[in-house]
C-alpha cells in the first residue's frame, strides 16, 4: 500500500474518531474508558491525513501550501496534546488544580494552539483549493468545520461539536480523493514496470 493510500486510511479513521468523539460529547455515545481513550487520536490520524494531502498537492500549492501545512500540522499536533491532557491527565487532578492550570500558562498554551490551528487550516485550505487537486467542497467543509472545531472554549458546545462533524466529512471527502490519487500512482508505476520488463 502506497503512502497516499496509507494517509487516506488515516483520514477515514480520523473522520470516524472525530464523529464518535463529538457524539460522546453530545450524549449520543456512552461515556466509557474506551471512548475517552480513543478521543485524542482523531487529531493524530488527522495529522497523518493532512501530511498525505500536502504531498499530493505540494507541486501545485507552492510556498503557500508549505506554510499552511506547517501551521496546520503544528495545530493538529497541539490539538492532540490538548486532548491527551484533557483525557489522560485532568481527570486525575482536583478541580481546583485544573482551574488553576486553565487560568495560567496551560490555558494560554491551549489558546495559542487554537489560534495556530485556525490560521493553518485557513491557509492550507486556500492552498488546497488553488492546487486544483483536492475536491473543493471537501476542502470547504474541512475549513468551515475546523473554524469552530478549533475553538473548544470560545464557542457554544453545539457549534463546536457541529463543526467537528462537518470537518470530519471534509477530511473523509479529501481522503477519498487521496485514495484515488494513490490508486492512480500505483497503476502508473505498474505500467512503467511492465513496459521495462517487456522492453528487450
Amino acid at each position: 500500500m502506497g503512502l497516499h493510500r496509507v494517509a487516506a486510511v488515516a483520514g477515514f479513521v480520523s473522520g470516524l474518531l472525530i464523529v464518535v468523539n463529538a457524539a460522546r460529547r453530545g450524549g449520543l455515545v456512552a461515556e466509557t474508558d474506551f471512548t475517552h481513550a480513543i478521543a485524542p487520536f482523531g487529531a493524530l490520524t488527522g495529522l497523518l491525513a493532512v501530511t498525505g494531502i500536502y504531498l499530493a498537492i505540494r507541486h501545485r500549492a507552492g510556498a503557500l501550501g508549505l506554510v499552511g501545512y506547517v501551521l496546520n500540522s503544528a495545530g493538529l499536533a497541539g490539538a492532540f496534546a490538548v486532548e491527551y491532557i484533557l483525557h489522560y491527565v485532568f481527570p486525575y487532578l482536583g478541580a481546583g488544580t485544573v482551574a488553576a492550570l486553565l487560568t495560567g500558562m496551560t490555558g494560554t498554551a491551549f489558546l495559542v494552539t487554537s489560534a495556530v490551528l485556525v490560521i493553518g487550516v485557513v491557509v492550507f485550505g486556500v492552498a488546497a483549493v488553488r492546487s486544483g487537486t483536492m475536491p473543493v467542497v471537501g476542502v470547504v467543509l474541512y475549513v468551515a468545520g475546523m473554524l469552530p472545531g478549533s475553538l473548544r472554549s470560545l464557542v457554544p458546545v453545539p457549534l463546536y461539536l457541529g463543526g467537528l462533524v462537518v470537518a470530519a466529512v471534509g477530511v473523509v471527502w479529501m481522503s477519498a480523493r487521496l485514495w484515488s490519487v494513490g490508486a492512480a500512482g500505483e497503476t502508473g508505476a505498474l505500467r512503467r514496470t511492465t513496459r521495462r520488463s517487456v522492453t528487450p
